[in-house]
C-alpha cells in the first residue's frame, strides 16, 4: 500500500523546532506510505512562533509537533490545552480541528508508558538533570507514577528550583562536566550527547553515578546510542533510550493527527527507518 498522489486534499502536518531533524519527517511519512494515508509531513523552524501558529490555524495544517524552544510559548496561542500540557506548562503536540487548536503533551504520556513497560519501582530514587520543558514532562510522569524521592539538577537555578518545587523534589545546582551525583534512576534531559551539538561526545553522568544506578535514562534521541547509553550498557546497567521516547510520543501524535493507531511493529519499523 502507498499513499494517494499528492493533491489539494492532501493534509499537511508539520514540526516546529529550533533545530529541526529528519526523525519526525521520516517517521510520519513512512507510516503514511505504509497505511496509505493522504497526508504529508514537513519539518520547519521559525523566528516568529506566534505567526507560525497563526499559519497552522489559517492554512488548515492538521497537526503540529512542537519542540524546544517553543514548548511553553505556544500555550497562549491555542484554544484548548489538555491536562497533560496544562499541568506541565509545556506543549509538544497541536491538533487543528477546523481552526480550533488543541494542545497536549505526548512526551509525558510516552514517559509514563516507558516507566510501566520497564517495570520501574516507585520506591526507587530519581535524579533528573535538566529543567526545560522536556524535564518538566519527565518529572511529572515520574511523580504521577508515585516516585516521591527525587532530585532536580539544573544549571539555571530559577528554573531548576521551580521545577523541583512543583515536583516536590530537591534542587541541586549543576556544574560543568559529568554530573557526579547519582540515584537509583538517573535521567539526562539536557542536550549533552546530542548529535551535532557542542557536547555530542560528552557523557551526562560520571562513571560512579552510572555504575550505582539501577536504570539510566537518556531522552536524547539522536543518536539512539548516546555516550551515556553506551557507558551504561558497558557497565551492565539497564537503559531507557531517547529513541524509545520519541517513537512512543510520535505514535501518539500520529493517532491524534490521522485517527489511525499504527501497530507496535509498524512503530518500531518507522522508528528504525527515521534514525537510519
Amino acid at each position: 500500500m502507498s499513499r494517494p498522489p499528492l493533491s489539494r486534499d492532501t493534509l499537511l502536518c508539520i514540526s516546529l523546532a529550533g533545530r529541526p531533524s529528519n526523525i519526525g519527517t521520516r517517521f510520519h511519512n513512512h507510516l503514511y506510505d505504509v497505511l496509505g494515508l493522504d497526508f504529508i509531513y514537513k519539518a520547519f523552524t521559525t523566528t516568529d512562533i506566534a505567526a507560525a501558529i497563526g499559519g497552522v490555524r489559517a492554512l488548515g495544517i492538521r497537526g503540529c509537533s512542537v519542540s524546544m524552544p517553543f514548548k511553553e510559548d505556544v500555550l497562549d496561542l491555542v484554544d484548548e490545552v489538555e491536562p497533560s500540557a496544562l499541568t506541565l506548562r509545556s506543549v509538544n503536540t497541536i491538533v487543528n480541528d477546523a481552526g480550533r487548536l488543541t494542545a497536549s503533551n505526548t512526551d509525558y504520556l510516552a514517559v509514563q508508558q516507558l516507566i510501566d513497560e520497564h517495570g520501574l519501582d516507585p520506591a526507587q530514587s530519581v535524579l533528573i538533570r535538566g529543567s526545560g520543558g522536556m524535564a518538566s514532562a519527565v518529572g511529572a510522569a515520574f511523580v504521577d507514577r508515585g516516585f516521591v524521592a527525587g532530585v532536580v539538577v539544573a544549571r539555571n537555578p530559577d528554573a531548576g528550583r521551580r521545577l523541583a518545587d512543583r515536583l516536590g523534589y530537591r534542587y541541586l545546582p549543576d556544574t560543568a562536566g559529568p554530573c557526579p551525583r547519582g540515584a537509583d534512576i538517573v535521567v539526562n534531559v539536557t542536550p549533552i550527547g546530542m548529535a551535532g551539538g557542542a557536547q555530542e561526545a560528552d557523557v551526562a553522568f560520571a562513571d560512579g553515578a552510572i555504575r550505582a544506578a539501577r536504570t539510566v535514562f537518556d531522552v536524547v534521541a539522536l543518536p539512539a546510542e548516546t555516550p551515556l547509553i553506551a557507558a551504561a550498557r558497558a557497565a551492565g546497567v539497564a537503559v531507557i533510550t531517547g529513541a524509545e521516547v520519541i517513537a512512543l510520543q510520535a505514535a501518539e501524535q500520529f493517532e491524534r493527527y490521522t485517527g489511525v493507531r499504527p501497530t507496535a511493529q509498524q512503530v518500531a519499523e518507522a522508528s528504525a527507518m527515521s534514525r537510519a
